[in-house]
């Protein structure tokens, strides 16, 4: 009923209108709300102009009457937000999408086609917004027949009207909570706020953060994640944001404008692996296509992109933001490399820099924010991680230490801790030290804090193993010397030798209570000691099943199964946990190769395995059923080692690579890339113009001596490569390896022509290798498996020479091809007759491993190189009479390799300390010293004409001597990634970090003036 006369004033109109509420019940709705709200000005604020609309809510809100106001809004008005609760008058309910069911009815009331999961997928992507649904729905009728799957193949698009819908609300909102919107789509998961203040650019309060958020869910931009305060963004809503940022990006880098540029990263260095992965193929790849359509022309794209460097040079450190990493994320992503580029006075904040090629580039006063490199690990042999998760640590082939802290984020400590491979890696149960043991023979305690060594002991043999009894009193080792040896874990003294195992013993595991000691190795059998005895050898128990080697034990955290990983491609788990007979209780398969480390989660509920087919297997042990496989690596994994809260596995590789497993995804969510450079044997072509090397790369690579660049590449090694040897007629190649097998290659063309194997043994690990000189013959050293002879035309398996129990390193034929020596691990060396594998001589008196054999030119002597602990040995012996005519101590350094001078009155020997030195033996002493790798020295090889010295080492160089003067003459070398990378006065790095930088290549000199 029309009232006759309405007031003039606004605050008469609102008291006439409450009145009519009063006496009547009526309904009042008002529809899109926000439309007189504030864009951009926060949550809920009026617009000038629409102030009677804000008295309007708090009366209803305020006064008495018996009607009801409805408001749909994607904003909450402000006025309404300290009024709402669920016993006032006023009430809040947020509107999710459709239910399953009601969306199902909008698509079948639009006659769509499809099968019931891309029905469901479709739903899933609009969030079962009705409107977007019914935009969408007359799409895939006019475009695509009412078909869905077509339309779901094109990808997540967003077009047409929807995208205007979220470009509506997206236009309205502050500043603050366009930020928070596009962060939450570069993170492109569920992630926390504690996440979201980590990354942002331009730091904001917590409160900021939180209103922001909670403003977005309301706008229904914004839903929870599966973990408790979590968030992220719907699908559609997720995709426009993408498209709209990386616009935005494109047209800043064009106009020179930078604002979205420094405030949000491209691609995080930090972020889960997998997150980063996304982060490069969704929004760095296809930013770099728009710019090139931007700028066809390559160098106009270059010169932009330097531009806005040498702009953001310009600002000052607090001001550049994620600028930097995002233009060196395009440049790397334009060139793949990033060399020769000047980075000097920048500050680079989240940088992914692993295997990215650096050389001659400058960050030069460049100050890091967390920026990952490719750090300078080789092989990585062993993983461990500390009770409380604060530390991590790696053992490399080259005897590297690398330990990180706050969970792997922070380089705490690198050094060259041995001068062979780190087998074994033990934190003490107190985190307050730790423990290695390496094919050195050296047992070592070292402080965690510092890295100061505490205390070295020593074993005659290779160490396989160390660990930690439970109170941290006694550590035990074990290794090729068929022995566990007990020690005082305070001040290293030898406490006890237990004895009994057949065979090298790999593997070790106290019990949680310390009451057993288990071991196991090459004899393939377990013992159990017990430990509370005076004498454990009297008490052992014996766990028989395995047919091949046992490298692994594990006791679960209840100390009521141990699982054994074995070369036999099993892992097995046995009851241990009474008095009664022990049994297996579960053999688990899946591997198809060497099975090599196991581990436990610390609750017991999950077993972990790796091995030489580059995955790791994740067992449910409570279901004894396979779980999911990790894959990823690409070579031989080592260790695997759980985090302390159960989630996160750990895991190191023969690739170079520790990697970090999130373990109920089995995504990889962070990787520690090395760079493995170390080279293993060198040899000349019979003309002298090429070498030929092999290494950790799993390559033999030719190279042309006279230009330094390699001409050929030959793959198909799968393990690393211990020994290369070129036919006496220069047609062929010959490697050997881990990897079981004696390759034969055609020299000129690269193909492989040949792979020799042990005909008794499939799993046999070869070392070096050496034509004979008719080339009729091949024979290579082995673990194990002593000096074994080929027939070369037919493949045919001659002899087998068994004179060393161990490894047998190095082998080399006589002048005439008559005998075939060989040094071994016994501290002897060996002489063969070549046709039939008689034994002819035994020279013994080495105190420790004879790592290399070499012949006079005349044939009449024999030269031997050996180490033990850290000293070297270089004994001469008369070839017929088996006497000793010259005998050398080298007290700093273990000498790896000989080669004999042309005339035969000089030796040379390369060692652990990178050093080469010329031995006189008329004068009986060394009459020079030359430095040529860091790290130490593995092969010498005089050229065939006798004038020249090729050495190779750790370091990846190739160096070439002559051999009469020692005057260094080239190097051959693939570039390191940062060779000649300028890092003079960086910030933001700590110094194991500068460290891993400079032995990769990078140069520092006097600090730069960075103002």
């Amino acid at each position: 009923q029309p009232l006759p006369d309405l007031p003039d004033a606004l605050e008469g109109r609102l008291h006439l209108l409450m009145e009519q509420l009063r006496a009547r019940r009526a309904l009042l709705v008002l529809d899109n709300l926000e439309m007189l709200l504030e864009e951009g000005e926060g949550m809920g604020h009026m617009r000038a102009g629409s102030e009677g609309y804000a008295q309007l809510l708090r009366q209803m809100a305020q006064t008495v009457h018996q009607s009801c106001l409805l408001l749909t809004s994607r904003e909450k008005p402000s006025d309404l937000v300290p009024l709402e609760g669920s016993r006032t008058p006023v009430r809040a309910l947020r509107l999710s999408g459709l239910e399953r069911e009601a969306s199902e009815q909008l698509l079948e009331e639009r006659e769509l086609v499809g099968t019931a999961s891309g029905r469901e997928q479709l739903i899933e992507r609009y969030g079962g917004n009705p409107l977007a649904l019914k935009i969408v729905a007359q799409t895939i009728v006019e475009l695509f027949g009412g078909e869905i799957a077509p339309f779901l193949e094109q990808g997540e698009v967003v077009f047409g009207s929807v995208r205007e819908l979220l470009g509506e609300q997206f236009d309205r909102l502050s500043v603050v909570e366009q930020r928070v919107l596009l962060w939450l789509a570069i993170l492109r998961e569920p992630v926390s706020i504690e996440e979201l203040l980590s990354v942002l650019g331009t730091p904001l309060s917590r409160a900021q953060v939180l209103e922001a958020v909670e403003a977005l869910r309301w706008r229904s931009l914004v839903e929870r994640g599966k973990q408790p305060g979590c968030f992220t963004l719907q699908s559609v809503v997720l995709e426009y944001a993408t498209e709209r940022f990386l616009a935005e990006i494109a047209s800043e880098i064009e106009q020179g404008t930078l604002s979205r540029l420094i405030d949000h990263g491209l691609e995080l260095a930090t972020a889960k692996e997998y997150v980063r992965q996304t982060q490069q193929r969704l929004l760095v790849a296809p930013l770099l296509a728009q710019l090139r359509n931007m700028y066809p022309q390559r160098a106009a794209l270059e010169q932009q992109l330097f531009a806005l460097l040498d702009q953001l040079r310009a600002r000052a450190n607090y001001a550049q933001g994620y600028g930097p990493a995002n233009v060196l994320a395009l440049l790397r992503e334009h060139w793949g490399h990033l060399r020769g580029v000047d980075l000097s006075q920048l500050v680079i904040r989240g940088a992914s820099l692993q295997g990215v090629e650096m050389q001659d580039a400058t960050l030069s006063g460049a100050t890091l924010r967390e920026t990952v490199f490719t750090e300078a690990l080789d092989a990585i042999w062993t993983v461990a991680t500390s009770l409380n998760e604060q530390y991590w640590a790696a053992g490399s082939r080259w005897g590297e230490v690398r330990v990180w802290r706050e969970s792997g984020k922070l380089l705490h400590l690198a050094w060259q801790a041995h001068t062979s491979t780190v087998a074994a890696l033990a934190f003490s149960p107190d985190e307050g030290t730790f423990a290695t043991g390496s094919w050195d023979g050296a047992i070592k305690l070292w402080d965690l804090e510092s890295g100061t060594l505490l205390w070295t002991s020593w074993q005659t043999d290779f160490i396989h193993c160390v660990a930690f009894s439970p109170d941290g009193r006694t550590l035990a080792s074990s290794g090729d010397g068929a022995t566990v040896r007990l020690w005082d874990a305070y001040n290293g003294t030898h406490l006890q030798t237990l004895t009994g195992n057949s065979g090298p013993v790999q593997a070790l595991a106290w019990s949680p209570d310390g009451s057993l000691l288990a071991s196991g190795g090459f004899d393939m059998q377990i013992r159990l000691w017990k430990m509370q005895e005076a004498q454990p050898e009297t008490s052992v128990r014996m766990l028989t099943g395995h047919t091949n080697w046992v490298f692994s034990l594990a006791f679960a955290p209840d100390g009521r199964t141990l699982a054994s990983a074995s070369f036999d491609r099993t892992v097995k788990l046995w009851d241990v946990g009474g008095e009664g007979s022990l049994s297996v209780r579960e053999t688990l398969t899946g591997h198809t190769d060497l099975v090599f480390t196991v581990a436990w989660s610390p609750d017991g509920r999950l077993l972990a395995s790796c091995g030489l087919d580059q995955t790791i297997w994740l067992w449910d042990v409570e279901r004894s059923s396979y779980r999911t496989t990790l894959l990823g690596h690409t070579a031989a994994v080592y260790g695997v080692a759980f985090t302390p809260d159960n989630r996160g596995l750990l895991s190191g590789s023969d690739d170079g690579t520790v990697r970090v497993w999130d373990v109920e995804s089995g995504q990889c969510v962070r990787i520690m890339q090395g760079y493995a450079a170390a080279l293993y044997d060198v040899a000349w072509s019979p003309d002298g113009t090429q070498l030929a090397s092999a290494g950790t790369d799993l390559l033999v690579t030719i190279w042309a001596v006279a230009d330094r660049t390699p001409l050929r590449v030959l793959r198909g090694h799968s393990w690393s490569i211990y020994g290369v040897a070129w036919s006496p007629d220069g047609k062929f190649l010959a490697s050997s390896g881990w990897d079981n097998a004696v390759r034969v290659w055609d020299a000129s063309t690269g193909e492989s022509r040949q792979t020799l194997r042990d005909p008794d043994h499939v799993e046999t690990l070869f070392f070096g290798v050496a034509w004979s000189p008719d080339g009729k013959f091949l024979a290579s050293g082995s673990y194990q498996r002593g000096v074994q002879v080929w027939e070369v035309t037919t493949g045919t398996r001659q002899w087998v020479g068994r004179g060393h129990p161990t490894r047998i390193r190095r082998m080399a034929w006589s002048p005439d091809g008559t005998r075939l020596a060989g040094g071994g691990d016994d501290g002897s060396a060996c002489l063969w007759q070549a046709s039939d594998g008689t034994l002819l001589h035994q020279f013994e008196g080495h105190r420790g491993r004879v790592a290399s054999v070499a012949w006079s030119p005349d044939g009449t002597r024999l030269a031997t190189g050996s180490w033990d602990r850290d000293s070297g040995e270089l004994f001469v012996w008369d070839a017929r009479s088996g006497e000793r005519l010259h005998a050398w101590s080298e007290p700093r350094a273990r000498m790896y390799a000989l080669a004999w001078s042309a005339s035969g009155t000089m030796l040379v020997s390369g060692g652990s300390d990178g050093l080469l030195r010329w031995w006189d033996l008329r004068l009986g002493e060394y009459v020079q010293v030359r430095k040529a790798h860091q790290g130490a020295v593995q092969s010498l090889k005089h050229s065939p004409d006798g004038l020249l010295l090729a050495s190779c080492g750790d370091d990846g160089a190739i160096m070439i001597w002559d051999l009469e003067s020692g005057e260094h003459l080239r190097t051959l070398r693939r570039d390191r990634p940062y060779e000649r990378l300028t890092i003079t006065g960086i910030r933001g790095l700590t110094e194991a970090q500068k460290a891993s930088l400079r032995a990769l290549g990078a140069i520092e000199g006097e600090a730069v003036n960075s103002s």
